[in-house]
């Protein structure tokens, strides 16, 4: 049931609100907040507070830096953490253009614009994130380091994961503000941890995701750690992933499901798979933005490398998790946490609802491992890879017409710009492993 205006301003009262975030996301998938006192919350409400567009990164030049927060109402969450002065709550915003336009370059009205599409075909999108992170010691100076507070592995409990009581506590704020946990344990790597919490629809989800980053980050720092989703921040073990389970339900019912059909999936969740696999290359500079995305994506580590799907192995980029009815899923390996979820979802359901429109065609399931694999062995079943750089994903994206349409005119370009410039930045380094290899032997 929608929240109203009304409602929100008497919650802050009675609950003694002091300062509400106005929280929102920029290209890179950094969340951003404007802060309000309970006197501007009317304001903030009818979508007339203004801030400079010009100073956040992707959005607009200077000579045109005046834009709006309009804040879904549904959004409204009280921060179960006290501080010293006041309680604070937050809400989720659109950005708007000074004409009431919504801004084509805000990430949330690129996805809502593509749930929308998926909507008029009758379909709604769910999607189950599974967000994995690292909880790393701090120096003297609350600087983070690499080392782990564990030696922990995959579920083990206390106390070799000495990061249990951390997790619980943002699995108990996580709950007192709304999120329905299904899972949490520890991950593969020493350091690194996993919690599930239920799939959502598209644009929930995402905004879920954003949420769940910013506490995890708040309750790590209570404990005296840090939490990081870098996707490898540390060479020879596992990097974090940020494993998408997408549906779509159309008239109350799992589209995805049919009981008759091969492996129990319908003719949709087959169109779907071959519009994910058509445009995977071009996703990943979406799903996988960072220089340090590609140190993840490498044969060994559990991620996934090779584009084709299996109903059972894990080792291909799309999975088939094996519940079926109302909970059949197509499962995405690749992503990883330092994407920004609103651009991931929206190219994931852009993907997808091309394979729908127009009758793509699967390739066959993989059931070997095809780490495994030849390479003679992956041509032959038409197997091809992930990029290998972000540079080599930034121009898959730029040749994938339908995901360039999907981010619009003006973000294809701001996002590009600034993905090539972190490129830039990062292959005119010196690293400390070309120094270690060349220094004393050239």
């Amino acid at each position: 049931m929608a929240i109203t205006k009304d409602q929100i301003l008497q919650n802050a009262k009675d609950l003694d609100v002091e300062f509400i975030h106005l929280q929102f996301t920029d290209l890179n998938g950094v969340m951003k907040n404007l802060s309000i006192s309970y006197e501007q919350l009317e304001k903030a409400l009818d979508g007339e507070i203004m801030f400079d567009g010009s100073s956040i990164d992707g959005f607009v030049r200077i000579e045109e830096s005046d834009m709006y927060l309009k804040p879904d109402l549904n959004t409204f969450v009280v921060f179960p953490w006290k501080p010293q002065v006041g309680r604070e709550a937050r809400l989720i915003c659109d950005i708007y253009n000074p004409d009431g336009t919504p801004f084509s370059g805000c990430p949330r009205n690129i996805l809502k614009k593509k749930v929308k599409e998926a909507e008029d075909m009758g379909y709604t999108m769910y999607v189950g994130p599974e967000c994995e992170f690292f909880l790393f010691e701090v120096d003297e100076n609350n600087y983070p380091t690499l080392k782990t507070h564990d030696n922990a592995g995959y579920f083990d409990l206390a106390p070799v994961d000495l990061g249990e009581s951390a997790r619980r506590d943002m699995v108990v704020t996580l709950k007192e503000m709304g999120f329905e946990i299904e899972a949490s344990h520890h991950e593969v790597a020493p350091g690194q941890h996993e919690i599930d919490f239920k799939y959502a629809d598209a644009l929930e989800a995402a905004d879920d995701i954003m949420t769940f980053k910013m506490v995890v980050r708040v309750i790590a720092q209570r404990h005296g750690l840090h939490a990081t989703f870098m996707p490898k921040p540390i060479f020879g073990i596992n990097g974090s992933g940020m494993h998408l389970n997408q549906s779509l339900f159309k008239d109350g019912k799992n589209a995805f499901y049919d009981p008759d059909g091969p492996y129990e999936l319908s003719d949709t969740a087959y169109k779907y798979i071959a519009g994910l696999i058509k445009h995977a290359r071009g996703m990943a500079a979406l799903t996988n933005p960072t220089v340090n995305s590609y140190k993840r994506l490498v044969p060994g580590y559990e991620a996934p490398v090779y584009i084709a799907w299996s109903p059972k192995n894990r080792s291909p980029l799309i999975r088939i998790p094996a519940k079926r009815g109302p909970s059949t899923r197509v499962e995405m390996r690749n992503p990883d946490p330092s994407a920004n979820p609103y651009l991931a979802l929206a190219a994931s359901l852009a993907a997808g609802l091309d394979g729908v429109k127009n009758d793509l065609e699967a390739p066959p399931p993989v059931f070997s491992n095809v780490y495994e694999m030849g390479l003679k062995e992956k041509e032959e079943q038409g197997i091809d890879s992930l990029p290998g750089t972000l540079k080599e994903a930034i121009q898959e994206l730029q040749a994938d017409e339908l995901l360039m349409e999907t981010l619009g005119p003006h973000a294809q370009v701001k996002y590009i710009e600034n993905k090539m410039q972190e490129w830039d930045s990062y292959r005119t380094k010196v690293s400390q492993w070309e120094l270690d290899m060349y220094l004393t032997t050239i």
